[in-house]
């Protein structure tokens, strides 16, 4: 027993080998997209003035959340800028977004699906398992191997670590929609793709927003992950900093990654419910288009028992006749 090795590594290794030497095209094309998307984003981001940028998240903020927020934003920011990181945190942001998008575009279709297939979900669960409990840095190994140094390899490991919890949660929250709201639905003859429009995805948003929210904070905690393998951002300016022992580098460039994480979990934490932020803008929108909508219905029970009196005193008044 002391020789016997059971070689999955090298079965990989050699998996590995085979994607290249197969999928070449695949793999090139998929390259040319991510870094096509990655750039275009964050040159859209930095086309703009760095103070339109700031007004618009603090506006978004504003929307959804408070205007507590708003002004933590604004500040957030600034700081970015005053400790001259806007480029790489423009950049960092371009990825995490990107990555986010691919994740949830491959996440909330199998997690629905999952939510409608026992199967499915029994089969996909060890695989999202091993997805969320590998060592992240494992992934770059083979993501450099066939994409090379830079943007696409850190997108790739990104999208890998971070996509389980999309799964998970857009499966709890489909299965957690309450059975005899559906089966009401199914009473009156609606259709599968109706039932999940209409009823399950609504009823389930607040627990697929929790999904969206862990998928980015687990995008942006690959960031570093990703600036070692090459993709620009602040991330590799904290691998530079590890690198030299520069600390007074490691920590701006560190601050910068939690400052937008802050923004990110707090807007999309609130982007599930935001009529229910007292303080958000839709919130207090909300509060008066209810507010209007109970005086008009008050009115109207107000002129109906009018309406209802006065036909009484006609009543009355010809049986006196």
């Amino acid at each position: 027993m002391d020789g016997f090795r059971i070689p999955i590594g090298d079965w990989v290794d050699a998996g590995v080998d085979w994607i290249q030497a197969n999928l070449g095209g695949v793999l090139d094309a998929i390259s040319v997209i991510v870094t096509f998307l990655v750039d275009g984003l964050t040159a859209m981001l930095l086309s703009v003035q760095f103070p339109v940028i700031i007004i618009i998240a603090a506006l978004l903020a504003w929307l959804v959340r408070s205007w507590k927020l708003a002004i933590g934003t604004a500040l957030s920011f600034l700081l970015i800028v005053g400790m001259n990181l806007w480029v790489p945190a423009m950049q960092t942001l371009a990825l995490v977004l990107m990555a986010t998008i691919v994740a949830l575009v491959i996440a909330i279709p199998l997690g629905i699906w999952s939510a409608r297939s026992a199967t499915v979900g029994a089969v996909l669960k060890p695989i999202l398992d091993f997805m969320q409990t590998m060592p992240a840095f494992v992934y770059l190994i083979p993501a450099i191997v066939f994409f090379g140094i830079g943007v696409v390899p850190g997108l790739v490991a990104t999208v890998i670590f971070a996509l389980p919890p999309g799964v998970r949660l857009t499966e709890l929250g489909i299965r957690g929609v309450d059975s005899e709201t559906v089966e009401a639905g199914q009473a009156f003859g609606a259709k599968s793709g109706q039932i999940l429009g209409g009823i399950q995805l609504p009823l389930a948003m607040p627990t697929i927003m929790a999904g969206v929210n862990q998928v980015i904070m687990l995008a942006l905690s690959m960031a570093v992950i990703a600036g070692m393998a090459g993709a620009d951002g602040l991330g590799k300016l904290v691998v530079e900093a590890i690198s030299t022992i520069n600390i007074p580098k490691g920590v701006e460039a560190g601050l910068g990654v939690v400052l937008i994480a802050v923004f990110l979990d707090r807007v999309t934490a609130a982007l599930g419910t935001p009529a229910e932020n007292k303080d958000s803008l839709l919130g207090v929108l909300s509060k008066r288009r209810t507010q209007r909508r109970r005086a008009a219905a008050d009115a109207a029970a107000e002129a109906a028992r009018i309406h209802e009196e006065t036909e009484r005193e006609k009543v009355r008044r010809t049986s006196t006749v």
